[in-house]
């Protein structure tokens, strides 16, 4: 007897509520002891530019919206291929115990820290060669992602894809830097902005079918779009980060729990079966999954959101399990509509066979997002939503998800080159202007620069999962040691950690093979560059334990906790 999607998509919705409920005020009051009394670093180091006390929902929607770009729509479009039933278990189980405690973690310890990022909190924890590796690994993690959204984004808004998309992105920018100024400046209350700010947002999404804007080429989308990012990058946060962010958190919760009473009125049956170990082409479904689905579950690129921009606008600690855990709950719940999408969403058991008939067929950027929009405009129709209109909403939904990413990223980028220059003796670098101007160069050779015909950001990211994946194991591996210090329960970030090291180092030796084998000389280089530095890193880490355990004081590294 199968299993009906709708029974299945309930259970998992009891999961996150139950995780949320009891599991992470667990972690919250016995594992970190949160104060709502402490004042935290948006408050004692507030400048207004970057660190700014925000509204719990701003900031929860800033979050949310940063965290979540393409990844979960991308990942679980392609682990169906092993069916519905590991997809959604790892989506759910791993963002319960794995994902929203990464988040969660290194939302709390960077703000023990003067909400500095993680790379610059390693140097504190392990020592200063450990700082410039996890500074390393983050440049690339965040070049290569970003280099890459900036080119599927200048895609998405071509003749051949949603040119419909346009103008609602655009305007809103310009809505949400109305909305800071009316804020900040003007002392207006959230609440009414917040309906005004909705209502233009849906109104635009819908304005843009009507009004599609074609004309710039490709090149010519990606230099408006590294602009752009390098505004939200030097911008006082209030002006355009944490109100764009938030009017894209809500267009995001109404666009996907649209999706959910879609799916439920649909009542459809599952197009792909319950489980299949050996898809044609497909590597072994342990440990890929957990690689593959990647975001939807957990994701390292998260931590340098929760550390980066979001420690420092946190206006107190009480804040952080709502921000930080349960932002992540409402990626998993992406990533759990992406399963449902591209496995229910499917009319038939044929239809669905020609979509996902090899890993070659199934495997793809465009391929990816083509499954999840073809899948959810499928739920929005049961509701009377035309097709063209429902494609094109879930098309700006998509693109709002990665504009969301680049804006935050760009500047955890510039943050992240900041902290090298400190390194470095450069002190040019700390100059937020410049900073960002090597950011976006940075990003600038993902998208643009092509090897062999083609660009060699969609060459590397065969790596993005590896890479962040790994960083999410070193980031709980940071966490690890922070508690390690401090006495305090291991386990809850520990196993975690050491399952999520375990699983993509794995794959990165296995892919390292692969690429040798075939002779995919610029992956392999990178890839063994990557994995020599994890492992590195982990070793630095270890002799950072010996050192504790002999002397088990904090040191002259920890002068930086000084303020708990």
């Amino acid at each position: 007897m199968s299993v009906p999607p709708i029974l299945a998509a309930l259970v998992c919705l009891a999961a996150y509520a139950a995780a949320y409920r009891f599991y992470a005020r667990f972690l919250a009051d016995r594992v970190f002891a949160l104060d709502p009394t402490r004042p935290t670093p948006a408050v004692r180091h507030r400048d207004d530019v970057d660190y700014v006390p925000a509204n719990r929902y701003v900031l929860f929607g800033h979050q949310y919206a940063s965290i979540t770009g393409l990844s979960p729509m991308l990942g679980p479009a392609i682990a169906v291929i092993w069916g519905w039933l590991p997809a959604m278990l790892w989506i759910v189980v791993g963002a319960i115990f794995i994902g929203a405690v990464h988040d969660f973690a290194a939302l709390v310890v960077s703000i023990r820290a003067r909400g500095m990022s993680l790379g610059k909190v390693t140097e504190n924890l392990v020592g200063p060669r450990g700082k410039t590796l996890f500074h390393l690994v983050i440049f690339f993690l965040i070049a290569l992602a970003m280099g890459v959204f900036v080119h599927v984004i200048a895609v998405l808004f071509s003749p051949d894809f949603y040119p419909e998309a346009v103008l609602p992105s655009g305007v809103l920018i310009g809505i949400a830097v109305a909305m800071g100024v009316a804020v900040h400046r003007g002392g207006w209350g959230i609440r009414g902005l917040t309906a005004v700010g909705l209502a233009a947002a849906l109104a635009l999404a819908f304005l843009g079918i009507r009004y599609p804007v074609v004309g710039p080429s490709l090149a010519q989308w990606k230099w408006l779009l590294l602009a752009y990012a390098f505004a939200a990058s030097v911008l006082p946060v209030w002006l355009l980060l944490q109100p764009r962010d938030y009017i894209n958190s809500l267009l995001l919760y109404v666009g996907v729990g649209t999706m959910f009473v879609g799916f439920a009125a649909t009542n459809p049956s599952f197009a792909a079966p319950a489980v299949d170990l050996s898809p044609a082409g497909a590597p072994p479904i342990v440990p890929f999954v957990f690689v593959v689905i990647a975001c939807g579950a957990a994701s390292g690129f998260h931590a340098l959101v929760s550390s980066g921009t979001s420690a420092k606008q946190l206006a107190t600690e009480g804040d952080a399990r709502f921000v930080g855990y349960g932002a992540m709950i409402g990626e998993s719940l992406l990533g759990l509509m992406a399963v449902l999408a591209c496995t229910a969403g499917f009319v038939s058991r044929e239809a669905w066979l020609e979509r996902y008939e090899s890993w070659q067929a199934a495997d793809g950027l465009g391929n990816n997002i083509a499954a999840f929009v073809r899948g959810t405009t499928h739920f929005l129709e049961t509701l009377g939503i035309p097709e063209a209109v429902g494609g094109t909403f879930v098309a700006v939904i998509v693109v709002s998800f990665a504009l969301t990413s680049l804006d935050s990223a760009t500047r955890l980028l510039r943050y992240n080159v900041s902290e090298m220059g400190d390194t470095l003796g450069v002190a040019a670098l700390g100059n937020r202007y410049v900073a960002s101007a090597v950011a976006i160069a940075a990003i600038w050779v993902f998208a643009f620069i092509q090897v062999d015909g083609e660009f060699a950001g969609l060459i590397l990211w065969q790596l993005f999962g590896t890479t962040n994946q790994l960083l999410a194991g070193l980031a709980l591996l940071a966490v690890t040691l922070y508690l390690l210090r401090r006495a305090k329960p291991l386990v809850y970030t520990a196993a975690p950690m050491g399952f999520m090291l375990a699983s993509t180092l794995t794959v990165m030796g296995t892919n390292l093979v692969g690429f040798w084998t075939a002779g995919q000389w610029l992956l392999l280089a990178t890839g063994a560059t990557i994995f020599t530095l994890a492992v590195w890193l982990v070793a630095e880490a270890a002799l950072a334990v010996a050192r504790y355990r002999r002397n088990p004081v904090l040191d002259g590294l920890e002068v930086v906790f000084r303020e708990e």
